[in-house]
């Protein structure tokens, strides 16, 4: 068992400096583009990312060492899909964080689900419909909120991710379209917002122009059920907004179980994917094109360790870039 020691660390001046190689790797990326990982309390970046030891998660004090990664300038508050964060949390995130550093914060399944999970708010209410989808009252409320009194300036969009939808539960296009530009339409215009779908038939033209719309972002997704990256860029209208996401989750046709089996604890790449790598520098590259930002996230559960993702996508788009202006 590995023996947990003091932490010696009382502030940011006696860490250690980040590496050079990462140093010099970070400052030859555009600004618009922004790496980061879908959450950030892994034991298993230790020695890489964190040079302190930590009593358990400890999220606030883990993301004062993310954010001076340099390879870092974003991060995704996944955990707020399960529960959104209290004013407390955020405040302890933002009094962690450099000013202005954006972070990517899902929105509350609440709003999302179709049907109630098995921790459904009261009991026997498990696996029936879910009346609170799609209410932006609640959303206003109970994510907007707080985001808004303590953690604005750390606000860089809102993911509303749509776990796969089944049987009666998957509505046609046009009905997806409708329900989601109603739902838009009654949000505040002074943040951003991104759309994740995990069902591939509902990626149509027609949801297309109700992102467009309202200026909302597709969320670039690499999971189970949905197509790779790569066929989502050629979709053709999935730069609807003037920003864009993307999320290397899983392989497409894993599992989410087995890859935690297979990658924990995280400490290291140990499936590099190709294909995935070369997806996301065509969409750094599309998004560099067009002049919007890119938040680019890698999840552990891609390829075994998300610092190790970025690193390879960071270091493949800049050699391709060079290559372009040689």
């Amino acid at each position: 068992m590995e023996r947990i020691q003091p932490d010696l660390f009382e502030g940011s001046e006696s860490l250690p400096e980040p590496s050079a190689e990462i140093t010099a790797l970070a400052g030859r990326l555009p600004p618009t583009v922004r790496f980061g990982t879908s959450t950030w309390t892994y034991d298993g970046w230790f020695g890489d990312v964190y040079h302190r030891r930590y009593r358990g998660p400890q999220p606030a004090k883990r993301l004062e060492e993310y954010a001076r990664y340099p390879l870092f300038r974003t991060v995704g508050i996944d955990s707020a899909f399960y529960d959104p964060p209290s004013e407390e949390e955020l405040r302890s995130y933002g009094q962690a964080l450099p000013r202005g550093f954006p972070c990517v914060s899902k929105v509350w399944d609440r709003i999302t689900a179709k049907r109630l999970g098995q921790e459904a708010p009261q009991p026997g209410l498990a696996g029936l419909r879910n009346p609170d989808c799609l209410n932006a009252a609640l959303f206003k409320d109970s994510v907007l909120g707080p985001y808004t009194r303590v953690f604005r300036d750390h606000a860089g969009c809102f993911v509303f991710e749509f776990q796969a939808m089944r049987g009666k539960d998957l509505p046609d296009p046009l009905q997806w379209a409708d329900q989601l530009d109603d739902f838009l339409k009654e949000l505040p215009h002074d943040f951003r917002y991104a759309v994740e779908l995990r069902n591939p038939e509902l990626l149509t033209p027609i949801h297309g122009e109700v992102l467009k719309r309202h200026g909302v972002a597709h969320v670039f997704n690499s999971w189970t059920e949905m197509p790779a990256i790569g066929e989502q860029l050629d979709l053709g209208w999935t730069f609807p907004a003037e920003f864009t996401v993307a999320r290397a989750l899983l392989k497409p046709g894993r599992r989410y179980a087995d890859a935690v089996k297979q990658f924990q604890p995280y400490d290291r790449v140990q499936e590099p994917l190709p294909d995935l790598r070369q997806d996301l520098v065509r969409l750094v590259s599309e998004a560099h094109r067009r002049r919007v930002e890119a938040f680019i996230l890698a999840n552990n559960r891609a390829e075994g360790n998300a610092p190790g993702t970025i690193r390879a996508v960071a270091r493949k788009w800049l050699e391709g870039d060079a290559d372009a202006g040689s």
